[in-house]
């Protein structure tokens, strides 16, 4: 799905260096596609958008990682304080992928710690080196539990204090059933930005009637695609993306 972008200014890797955010609090909102199209005619006048190779909108392909009782997953599931998850990120254009480590505090204060890697295989020494370092589970015992493919369009605002995220054509692969899912027209909006700095995009959303809404594509997708997960905490959550995605 092509979305136009032509009216907002573009802003390269290099001059979003000061936004790198990698301590931050996140604020997801689930849309879809014709809400999007009047999010963006909106904000071009307050946001930059991201432009690498002269795209815009970039393909993005994860796959996270977890125990083989699916702690990480249950973690969140039980709404625990403190939960992490773990994830291969690929770049597609560039083919640049890096091993993250998303941690969670009772806070409400997301940290990220990344390393470039080249490969998803857990037995290198940099890799475990860096896992004892930011991970408490042990890498040993890591499996890939979801992949998920997404095309993303960021926005950073004129003030350069905040990251707007806009993901959609998601896609779940789930490895361990074996089941895909397609995604569209669902969208999934993430601002990121370090205390509670203003945000022109807030009254953008409320004016569109897009709201605050937990949306976790690890959780989501692994309570779609696996059925042996316990989903009692997300079934609200998945009626609501239900009645979205069929609309």
């Amino acid at each position: 799905m092509s979305f136009d972008l032509t009216s907002f200014d573009p802003i390269t890797l290099e001059q979003m260096s000061g936004v790198k955010l990698m301590n931050r609090t996140d604020t997801k909102f689930v849309t879809t596609e014709d809400r999007l199209r009047l999010l963006l005619q909106m904000a071009s006048e307050d946001y930059f958008v991201q432009e690498i190779g002269g795209e815009r909108h970039l393909a993005y392909d994860t796959t996270y990682f977890d125990t083989p009782h699916f702690d990480m997953y249950c973690q969140h599931q039980y709404n625990h304080a403190n939960r992490q998850k773990i994830r291969f990120r690929t770049y597609v254009s560039s083919q640049i992928q890096f091993m993250e480590v998303k941690t969670k505090n009772n806070h409400g204060r997301t940290k990220k710690k990344r390393i470039e890697v080249s490969d998803m295989d857990l037995r290198d020494d940099s890799k475990l080196d860096f896992l004892r370092t930011h991970l408490r589970y042990d890498a040993a015992t890591l499996h890939p539990a979801l992949r998920n493919r997404f095309r993303r369009i960021t926005l950073v605002n004129k003030g350069k204090t905040e990251r707007l995220t806009i993901d959609t054509d998601l896609q779940f692969i789930n490895p361990v059933s074996g089941c895909q899912l397609q995604m569209s027209p669902l969208v999934i909006i993430e601002l990121k930005r370090d205390g509670q700095c203003p945000s022109p995009v807030l009254e953008l959303l409320r004016r569109l009637r897009i709201f605050p809404h937990g949306y976790s594509k690890y959780c989501m997708g692994s309570a779609l695609t696996n059925p042996q997960l316990p989903v009692n905490r997300f079934k609200e959550k998945l009626r609501e993306v239900e009645v979205l995605v069929r609309a």
